[in-house]
């Protein structure tokens, strides 16, 4: 710990980049151990990769919904001492940014400014046709596949197997690693961020 204090004090232009294992204190299981998010896919007999996956998305909405709104949204977790930590380094001027894999808020809820999320939002969805804004709120009301007045299927804005990332989130993720003079890695195995 003092070790890392000490990196922190000198640093002026620090980044945080992190993932899913950030934010199991506040709750919401990872991906890959025992209890994560993968292992609950197995009740559903389809590959994580194929239910998270873009084409599944469009060919079996329901299922997809299904999964979702039981296994990736956790409205009532909160921001845990490393998200107010981190928070805490941006108000300061030492954390410029926050690299996140993850989808879950929490890193705002702290009070963090700058969040480059990677894979997206649970707390923006929009719909397929008109591209109409719909919040968590509204979609968690939604029986079945939410729909949007216009008939079109709502979308959440996560990122799903077969997608892009967002250009706009990627060149600013990078553009913040490339000026940072430290950087503070938790939470991630990196076996995503080779894709950067």
């Amino acid at each position: 710990m003092n070790a890392l204090k000490h990196l922190i004090d000198k640093a002026n232009k620090a980044v945080f980049l992190g993932g899913a294992g950030l934010s199991t204190e506040s709750g919401i299981p990872d991906f890959r151990s025992s209890d994560g998010v993968f292992k609950a896919i197995k009740a559903y007999g389809v590959p994580p990769e194929t239910l998270l996956s873009i084409d599944f998305f469009e060919d079996y909405p329901e299922i997809f919904y299904d999964y979702y709104k039981k296994f990736l949204i956790y409205p009532d977790a909160q921001p845990n001492n490393a998200h107010k930590a981190l928070a805490k380094l941006e108000q300061t001027g030492k954390l410029n940014a926050v690299v996140t894999q993850n989808i879950d808020g929490l890193h705002q809820a702290a009070g963090s400014k700058h969040v480059c999320e990677l894979h997206g939002s649970i707390y923006r969805n929009h719909c397929t046709r008109c591209r109409r804004f719909y919040s968590l709120e509204q979609i968690m009301q939604m029986k079945g596949v939410p729909t949007c007045e216009c008939g079109g299927v709502i979308k959440p804005d996560v990122v799903l197997y077969g997608e892009g990332l967002d250009n706009s989130v990627v060149t600013d993720a990078i553009k913040s690693i490339r000026e940072a003079d430290t950087m503070i890695v938790g939470g991630t195995s990196l076996d995503l961020f080779h894709l950067l």
